[in-house]
């Protein structure tokens, strides 16, 4: 059991290392950014765009913050401005889709995946979800009760304050990352040396052969789905370089991921701004399997057309 905490642990610090390394320089320069006239320049830039979901001007606030933060950031900025419960909504399913874009679609590159493909897949969701349902849903036009306290903004003055203060919120993201990453990785690998972890990929066997996917795969997806691709990225760099999961299967995975990860937490989060979470939770289900068998039926026609033609 000692050897097992011990690789665990090593596993832990190594993946630290690696995410860290994306983690504390983007959240340096975007925490930064925040603060100078960069941001607002970017959300007045993209104010006039958001007719096409149905969202006023000032929406353009917690999309921005949302992608380039995280959901977090997100919901401050939803906090910041009045909107109506549609409005609310439709912000929600395009932030679930597409948040944290610059760290989570770096993690992707650690494991083969290329980044324009996940900020495609996002994006895309995003901008096709919102659109969806401000032509579908007729409803919602009362204006937003959150039942909660506007969070206070935090007042900086002088480059060097901002500097430091920059310094410490990266800092912070990749202190977070490790309490998470080191624990998860140890009870990983306490799970593998126990055969655990075998028996969950026979469990969920028929549902990553259902999407195209290997059972070997299993890990990556549930590591994904409990934890989010930041937080998550640990386990899944672990299982593609100890599991020899395939090119195509980890890139399936992350296609399912990208629409539908850290599915308790990005769920609940939204909770308090008093939108229905049920529907946010099987839009981004329905569209992660719909996808994937999408992506992966393509994949194998492609896959089939190239064997014919060697044949021939």
């Amino acid at each position: 059991m000692f050897k097992t905490i011990q690789k665990g642990l090593l596993v832990g610090l190594k993946t630290t290392w690696t995410l860290g390394k994306i983690v504390f320089p983007v959240t340096l320069i975007v925490t930064f950014l925040q603060y100078t006239p960069v941001l607002p320049w970017m959300i007045d830039f993209i104010s006039p765009i958001m007719g096409i979901f149905g969202l006023s001007g000032d929406a353009a606030i917690p999309i921005v913050l949302g992608n380039f933060l995280n959901l977090y950031a997100g919901i401050a900025g939803i906090l910041s401005v009045e909107l109506t419960v549609k409005e609310v909504f439709i912000i929600a399913v395009m932030l679930s889709f597409s948040h944290n874009l610059i760290i989570e679609s770096s993690v992707a590159t650690r494991v083969g995946v290329k980044i324009w493909i996940m900020i495609a897949v996002r994006v895309g969701l995003a901008v096709l979800s919102g659109m969806l349902i401000n032509l579908m849903w007729k409803g919602g036009g009362e204006i937003a009760q959150y039942g909660m306290i506007s969070p206070k903004e935090e007042q900086i003055t002088g480059a060097g304050e901002l500097f430091l203060h920059s310094l410490e919120k990266a800092g912070t993201g990749v202190f977070q990352l490790a309490i998470i990453v080191i624990p998860l990785m140890v009870g990983i690998q306490i799970l593998k040396d126990l055969k655990w972890l075998d028996i969950f990929a026979k469990w969920t066997a028929p549902l990553t052969r259902f999407l195209g996917m290997k059972e070997n795969t299993s890990t990556t997806l549930a590591a994904g789905l409990l934890f989010g691709l930041a937080m998550g990225a640990g386990v899944m760099i672990q299982a593609v370089e100890e599991d020899g999961v395939s090119r195509k299967d980890v890139t399936l995975a992350f296609i399912f991921l990208v629409a539908c990860h850290a599915v308790v937490e990005d769920t609940l989060i939204f909770v308090p701004l008093g939108i229905p979470v049920l529907p946010l939770l099987l839009i981004r289900v329905i569209t992660a399997v719909i996808l994937t068998l999408i992506v992966s039926n393509l994949w194998k026609r492609a896959e089939l057309s190239r064997r014919k033609e060697v044949s021939l």
